[in-house]
């Protein structure tokens, strides 16, 4: 894959993957079981928050074009109450799902709506909203998987995609980078694609690298799957190949640019 999957695709993988989530919840031996990668949430918690987050898009990718999320969409997500039983809970779940995923065929990808990444590479539309859920989605079916404890590989369609969109999508900004002017570069090795995220006075941009180099401050090495993982906090830097000054990720991670 060397593009952004088209919309239709986007939202095969949104579906896809909410399958494979509700599977496995399905077959979890009890909604308390602790979620290790999100701390202090058990699984119940975790399809929480998944399905109120697919009702809360929903509704902003309906709402169209805004300045701020409408206050009825918000109010409702604070007052989600999913069903404690499990049969229910992944009913309700699979409805959240299919409310988002028909807000996004009737808005189509090119809707203008709000989101959090204004200041980011990634459009304020439907169809960056779609592959932002992709992403969501997926990482927290590692959750769920993690948690039961049989973890799998992110699909490689989706960890393709997946480094750019974090990329572009949570690290990219207009904020003044507070330090000296770096660049990280990001090799998914086994795919053979590589990434580069410049910060300077200009704030952060993230671009695909075409030719790799040795000039960036920082570079970690790993699968694409592995790299989102990373980028998520679900894996340690230990686990994947760092070379030059492992400290900026460091700085990088606790950068808190402004809205």
């Amino acid at each position: 894959m060397t593009t952004t999957p088209d919309f239709a695709e986007l939202l095969r993988l949104i579906g896809e993957r909410s399958t494979a989530f509700r599977a496995a919840v399905a077959s979890a031996p009890d909604l308390d079981v602790p979620v290790p990668s999100c701390p202090e949430w058990t699984l119940f918690e975790l399809v929480r928050h998944l399905g109120s987050g697919d009702g809360f898009w929903a509704a902003i990718v309906g709402a169209g074009p805004a300045e701020a999320p409408p206050a009825e969409a918000v109010a409702a997500r604070a007052a989600v109450a999913a069903p404690r039983e499990r049969e229910a809970l992944v009913a309700w779940l699979e409805e959240s799902t299919g409310q988002l995923l028909g807000a996004l065929r009737e808005a189509g990808p090119e809707r203008g709506c709000w989101t959090w990444w204004g200041a980011s590479q990634s459009p304020r539309s439907s169809g960056a909203v779609a592959r932002h859920r992709v992403q969501e989605t997926a990482v927290h079916l590692y959750d769920v998987q993690l948690a039961l404890g049989a973890p799998q590989p992110l699909p490689a369609e989706v960890a393709l995609d997946g480094v750019e969109e974090f990329l572009t999508t949570c690290c990219a900004t207009t904020s003044p980078w507070p330090h000296k002017p770096t660049a990280f570069d990001f090799h998914a090795t086994a795919e053979g694609r590589s990434w580069r995220l410049t910060v300077d006075g200009d704030g952060a941009h993230a671009a695909r690298l075409q030719a790799p180099d040795d000039t960036a401050g920082a570079a970690v090495h790993g699968t694409a799957g592995e790299l989102v993982l990373y980028l998520y906090d679900r894996l340690p830097a230990e686990s994947l190949r760092i070379e030059g000054d492992a400290g900026l990720f460091d700085l990088l991670r606790a950068w808190e640019p402004e809205a």
